[in-house]
C-alpha cells in the first residue's frame, strides 16, 4: 500500500470574537471543526466547498500560517520520519517549511511588488541557505524554465507580468526549496478560463515529473475534478464526504455534494440536466445549527438531522460520508 505523505486528525481552528477584556461572553468562529483526512504520496486531494467553509484555513494550518487550536497534522518528511507539525514551535518548523510550500490564491497580492522576479523566486533559497550566492541565478533560470517563463525577464517586476504569468512565478517560488508537499489555495480562481487550463496542466506535469503531493483547495468542483485523485467536500468547517474523484462525481452520497455536482456544466450532451438550487444561506460558523450543519438547506432532512451530529463514516470502500440518510436516498451524479 502507498504510504501517506500527510495525515490530519481531528483538526480544529477556532478564532475568538467578541467578549470583554476579561474574555467573558467570548464566542468563537469554528472555521475548522474536527476535520480528518489523509493524502497518499504523489497524489492530489481536492478540498472543495463554498467560500467561508474553512478550506483555506485548513491549508494555512498545514503550512503553519495559523497555529491549530486542536488536532494532529502528521507529515512524513524526506528523511522517512513522521512528525506532528501541529506541535512544533516556530523554530523547529523552519526545517519543514522547505518541504511544505504554499501557492496562494491571488497572484497580484502574493508577490512583493518592490523586488524583481529573480529575488521573489530565490527567496526560499536564500532563507534556507540552500545554495552559494553565485549559484542562485542559475537555479532561478532553471525554475523559470520549468514553469514556462522566459528567464530573460527575471529582472522585471511583478507588475510587468500578466495574471497567469504571476501565478507561474508563485509556483516557481514554491518549487525553489525542492518541496514534497504543496498546498495550492485556489491557484486558478483569479485567472481567465483559458489560463486556468494552462496552470492546471502545469501543476499536473510538475506533480508527475517531481513526485509532488498536493492539497488542491478550490470552490469549483469542475476545476478540481481534472487534477485530483480524491475529493473531500467541506461545509461550515466540517468534511461531509470524501471519495475517489470518479466515485464521488458519479455516485455522491451527501446532498450537498449532489448540489455541487449538479453545477458542473455538461458539454455536447443531448440530455438536459437539473441544477439543484439550495435554499437559504450558509450558516454563521459562530452559531452553527444543531445536529447536521447542512440540515436547514437539505431537501432530504428528517427530524434526526436537527438533533444529532452525523459521524463521518465509511459507506463503501474508500468512500466516507457524514449523513444520517445516505443509505435511504438516491442522489444523482454526473
Amino acid at each position: 500500500m502507498a504510504e501517506n505523505c500527510l495525515t490530519v486528525n481531528n483538526l480544529k481552528m477556532y478564532f475568538p470574537v467578541g467578549g470583554t477584556i476579561l474574555r467573558r461572553n467570548r464566542k468563537f468562529i469554528k472555521a475548522v471543526d474536527d476535520v480528518s483526512f489523509s493524502i497518499e504520496e504523489n497524489k492530489v486531494l481536492g478540498l472543495v466547498g463554498e467560500s467561508g467553509c474553512g478550506k483555506t484555513t485548513v491549508g494555512r494550518c498545514i503550512v503553519r500560517i495559523y497555529n491549530p487550536s486542536l488536532g494532529d497534522i502528521e507529515y512524513k518528511g524526506a528523511d522517512g520520519n513522521t512528525v506532528d507539525i501541529a506541535k512544533l514551535n516556530h523554530r523547529d518548523m523552519q526545517h519543514y517549511h522547505k518541504e511544505i510550500r504554499m501557492v496562494f490564491q491571488d497572484p497580484f497580492s502574493s508577490l512583493n511588488p518592490r523586488i524583481p522576479v529573480k529575488d521573489v523566486i530565490a527567496e526560499p533559497i536564500v532563507i534556507h541557505r540552500m545554495l552559494r550566492k553565485n549559484e542562485i541565478e542559475d537555479r532561478v533560470v532553471e525554475l523559470m524554465g520549468e514553469v514556462g517563463l522566459d528567464p530573460d525577464y527575471m529582472n522585471r517586476y511583478p507588475h510587468e507580468f500578466s495574471g497567469g504569468q504571476r501565478q507561474r512565478i508563485g509556483i516557481a517560488r514554491a518549487l525553489a526549496s525542492n518541496p514534497r508537499l504543496i498546498v495550492a489555495d485556489e491557484p486558478v480562481s483569479a485567472l481567465d478560463v483559458s489560463v486556468q487550463a494552462q496552470v492546471l496542466n502545469l501543476l499536473e506535469t510538475l506533480r508527475d515529473e517531481k513526485g509532488l503531493t498536493f492539497l488542491f483547495v478550490a470552490h469549483d468542483i469542475s476545476v478540481v475534478e481534472h487534477i485530483s485523485d480524491d475529493i473531500a467536500v467541506m461545509y461550515v468547517g466540517k468534511i461531509v464526504e470524501k471519495a475517489g474523484t470518479e466515485e464521488l462525481l458519479y455516485h455522491p452520497l451527501h446532498p450537498y455534494t449532489e448540489a455541487l455536482v449538479s453545477a458542473i456544466p455538461v458539454i455536447n450532451s443531448g440530455k438536459s440536466k437539473e441544477r439543484i438550487h439550495l435554499e437559504g444561506d450558509v450558516p454563521n460558523p459562530v452559531d452553527a445549527p444543531s445536529g447536521c450543519v447542512f440540515h436547514p438547506r437539505c431537501r432530504y432532512a428528517t427530524p434526526d438531522c436537527s438533533r444529532d451530529i452525523p459521524e463521518l463514516k465509511e459507506a463503501g470502500p474508500g468512500h466516507l460520508v457524514a449523513c444520517h440518510n445516505y443509505d435511504k436516498i438516491a442522489l444523482k451524479g454526473i
